[in-house]
């Protein structure tokens, strides 16, 4: 692929609602429910197809996910989902430090009858971090550290020799159930396990009176791995724009330059695009609520925030990039409550496309484009094509 690349003026703007994918309900899907003209018009212009993240009947996570649209091989990279939050958060991993992605939740007669506290503030969350700081610092000579996040996400990293990934999670996935101790799945994880045995019953006493986040759990253990710069891979100066950290974290671990402002809200996203177009040649613009509405079973909502990205759609137009296209990492259908297996749809414009008739944006549609069902991992090299930055492969 190096010895293929060209550089041009070309921008490349890639668009990540998260979740978009959806079933029917009442025989539509969130997608086609929901009124979109300008995607629609966009689609006109594009090229359409769905993709697959891992391989079929694979459910993705939200880190391989974007690993694959990024071009990079999930099965080969396995980044914890404690590394992504900790980068996304601008915190400095050192070889030694093991970093977990916590979640605040409510624990009542031995289960958690909610796994994100009922969904904390961010202000609540940092409240409850620094309580936390101040009672556990170490454990068994291990330095212990809380690092908030937004809402009920937050991030320990523990500091010390010979820590270990290979750790059961706590989280059930569901409430009404108890959680899991984390057990060790290796022999070279048992010292960790104790550490983190250690670690929640402390946490426990520390927040035994709260109301809501008075448990948490534990998922995602993780080191920095060693990944291929995503810059020199594909040639291209690049920014990420997101609001939340774990989505920072991956972009910035692959290599991108990270808008490092506090951004909260879709409009203060796309104003840092126009703000920074000039400097850069890809964009990746990443839009999270669309995702959690899906996660809640809130159909509704869900097609309520797909008909506001289409209603800020102009304003991205604007700027006429050369190529856009119009993804996902994972379906997140309300019907299901969770991340699933479906392909997510994809659009592709770019002066270059070949036109479709007249028709809506929605899974049924992007199953039937030109670009047909395929692996996200080949994104990128579609996207540099329809940039015109790719020479001829051969006499």
């Amino acid at each position: 692929m190096k010895e293929l690349i060209v550089k041009n003026e070309n921008k490349i703007l890639l668009i990540v609602l998260d979740g978009l994918g959806g079933l029917p309900i009442n025989g539509k899907t969130e997608l086609e429910t929901a009124k979109t003209p300008n995607l629609d018009e966009l689609t006109r212009k594009s090229e359409l197809g769905l993709t697959i993240s891992v391989d079929y009947g694979i459910t993705p996570g939200s880190g391989p996910g974007h690993l694959a649209i990024f071009g990079y091989d999930p099965l080969e990279i396995k980044i914890g989902r404690g590394v992504l939050e900790a980068l996304g958060l601008g915190l400095r991993l050192e070889e030694n430090t093991l970093a977990i992605r916590g979640n605040f939740a409510t624990f009542k007669d031995g289960k958690i009858i909610s796994r994100r506290a009922g969904r904390i503030s961010s202000e609540e969350n940092r409240r409850l971090c620094e309580k936390l700081r101040r009672e556990i610092k170490y454990i068994k000579d291990y330095e212990i550290e809380f690092h908030s996040g937004i809402e009920h996400r937050f991030v320990v990293l523990i500091k010390g020799k010979d820590l270990s990934e290979e750790i059961k999670e706590t989280d059930p996935q569901k409430d009404g159930l108890p959680p899991y101790l984390p057990e060790p799945l290796s022999e070279e994880g048992k010292k960790t396990s104790e550490i983190l045995k250690i670690l929640i019953e402390r946490g426990r006493e520390v927040l035994k009176e709260e109301k809501e986040a008075n448990y948490f759990l534990l998922r995602g253990y993780s080191k920095v791995p060693k990944v291929e710069n995503f810059c020199e891979k594909y040639q291209l100066k690049s920014l990420a724009i997101a609001t939340y950290p774990m989505y920072k974290g991956i972009a910035s671990l692959i290599g991108m330059d990270v808008v490092k402002s506090s951004l909260n809200s879709w409009e203060e996203e796309i104003e840092e695009l126009k703000r920074n177009y000039q400097s850069y040649d890809f964009f990746y613009l990443h839009f999270k609520e669309i995702d959690t509405a899906g996660e809640d079973g809130d159909f509704e909502k869900k097609v309520l925030l797909i008909e506001k990205f289409d209603s800020l759609l102009p304003e991205i137009l604007k700027l006429n990039f050369s190529v856009i296209a119009i993804t996902s990492d994972h379906s997140t259908p309300a019907l299901l409550k969770s991340h699933s297996w479906h392909p997510s749809p994809f659009l592709l414009y770019s002066p270059f496309s070949r036109n479709n008739e007249k028709v809506k944006f929605c899974e049924k549609n992007c199953q039937k484009g030109s670009l047909g069902v395929f692996k996200a991992q080949k994104i990128l090299p579609l996207l540099l094509a329809y940039s015109l930055r790719l020479k001829k492969f051969g006499a």
